[in-house]
Formats: structure tokens, sequence, C-alpha cells
């Protein structure tokens, strides 16, 4: 696999790699309504490749806390700089986003906010309480920061109660310095088992992206440390620089590559789902990613 010092920058895209942009009526819908409750969506800010499919599937990841991240990491689009003031009103409108779509599952993230005492960590929760007020059956998996390790920020979170917590891990510890400064590796996997300390019939998520220089070891080794801290659900997707100011790719996996990592994954390793392909993004099939984890939790408890 390529080091880190030698990207390759003029890759053709594997003629797989595709994606169909379709402007469905519930796509137009979505954005119809994202645009009048001003809300964000990670879907539109980190430039997701599956917006087209999603949208039109009625699903969406919505970004609360603005849409400006106190953190500049490299692979990232979300835009960065100083953020606005907390606006409390953003949970009540996006569980009102919810509840008009009819979601019966929903994805929560946000920007990193460093800037706040707890890291949003109350907004986070004030927008699960919104949504289970309206559609107390929906479910919710919110995709987190790691608030600067304030595990009492953590807590609030987790006695809101959603049914996954995810907090990706993007990459290998070795990028962490060049592609997410601001990031600690170790901090990251204590959050899990912090989670896992506080409340074990959360679900736990991470993700990865790949393609930025890692060697397959190093990333088989995230995997079995993730596992390790209680992880479950696991995405693999291939990393795309949103811009040429981004960090460069360095190459794009196969097919049978991202097949291989999520049999590993699987029958080797332990997770209950491993998403694993090229356009695999964090909260892609989040909804089907929880029901298969739902069912192996019956399964253990009735075996």
């Amino acid at each position: 696999m390529p080091s880190v010092r030698q990207p390759i920058l003029l890759q053709k895209k594997p003629d797989w790699f595709r994606v169909r942009r379709e402007h469905g009526p519930n796509y137009l819908e979505l954005r119809r309504l994202v645009l009048e409750e001003g809300l964000h969506t990670v879907c539109q800010e980190a430039r997701c490749p599956n917006i087209y499919e999603c949208w039109n599937q009625r699903t969406a990841t919505f970004m609360i806390l603005g849409d400006r991240c106190t953190r500049a990491c490299r692979f990232c689009n979300v835009r960065w700089g100083r953020s606005g003031t907390v606006d409390w009103e953003e949970p009540r409108r996006v569980a009102e986003a919810v509840e008009r779509l009819g979601l019966d599952f929903a994805v929560i993230t946000s920007v990193n906010r460093d800037d706040l005492p707890d890291g949003g960590a109350a907004v986070f929760a004030a927008t699960i309480r919104e949504i289970r007020s309206r559609i107390p059956s929906c479910g919710i998996e919110v995709l987190i920061p790691d608030f600067l390790g304030n595990w009492y920020a953590l807590r609030t979170v987790v006695e809101a109660r959603p049914e996954v917590i995810a907090h990706n891990i993007e990459t290998v510890p070795r990028l962490f310095r060049v592609i997410q400064p601001w990031d600690d590796y170790g901090r990251s996997l204590e959050l899990f088992r912090r989670v896992q300390a506080m409340d074990d019939a959360i679900a736990l998520k991470s993700g990865l992206i790949v393609g930025m220089g890692e060697t397959w070891d190093e990333l088989l080794a995230v995997m079995r440390d993730l596992r390790e801290v209680g992880v479950e659900i696991l995405t693999i997707g291939q990393y795309l620089p949103p811009t040429p100011r981004h960090f460069p790719l360095h190459r794009y996996y196969t097919l049978e590559e991202f097949e291989e990592l999520r049999r590993i994954g699987e029958e080797e390793l332990g997770y209950v789902y491993v998403e694993s392909g090229p356009l695999v993004r964090s909260s892609y099939h989040a909804k089907e990613q929880y029901e298969r984890y739902r069912a192996r939790r019956l399964e253990v408890r009735r075996g």
C-alpha cells in the first residue's frame, strides 16, 4: 500500500464508482423542509455521495449546533470557523422535521463545538427528548464528538437514552496528527468504554474511511481495538477528497477488499454488522444496522 509521503494524486475513478443523481419527489420535499426550518444536514455540508439515494428514501442525518466546526480536519468538507451562539429552538425544529417526514428512525450529528463547556451535549439531549415527545416509537442514533474527554457531558447524552451512540474513529492512530490533529485515538476508545459502563443497552457504532495511506495491518488493528471497547456496528467507506485543498487520496480500495474487511469484521472479530463499501458513510443504512443489532441481542437473550 502506498506510504503517506507518496500520494497517488491522479487516479481514475473505478468504473463501478458512480452516483446516480435522482431528484425525486421525496428528495425535493426533504430539501424544501430543510430550507423552511433553517436546518443543516451532514448530507449537504459534507457532500455525501449518498444524498440522492437517502433523501429519496426519506432518510437524512440532521446536523445540530450550527454549520461551523471548531476543528479543521483535513478530510472533512464541513466549514471550519468560529461558531455562533447556541440555538435552543433547534431541537424543536429538528423534531418537527422528523415528525413531518414520518420517520421511524432518526440520525442526529453535530459539528464539533469545543467553544462550549459541554461540547453541545445538552443540545443533543434536548433534541433526543423533543423527538421522543413527538414520536415515542422513533429510533434515534446520535453521532457525537469526543467532548474533549468531558465524561459528564457524555453522561448527559447517555441519560437521554438514544438507541445508538456513534463516534467515528475515522483513521488509524499514525495518521491522527496529520489528518485530525485535534482528535485523540485513546480518548475516542475511552468514550466507548465510558458509554458501555454507563448503559450497556445502548448500541455502540464507529466508522472508518480508507484510502488515506493506512496499511492493511493498521486498519485491522483499529477494528480489533474498537471491538475490545464494545463497538458492534462498524462502517467502512472510501475516502474522497472534497476539494484539492483537502488531504490527498492515496488509493482506491477494490470491491474485493471492502468485502474482505466486512468478512473479517463479522466472521473473525465478532461485529454484529459491518457496512463496508466505496460509497458507505457513517449514517448509511443506519436503521437497517440497528435492526440487525437488535435482532442479534434478542437471539442472545433467547439462547
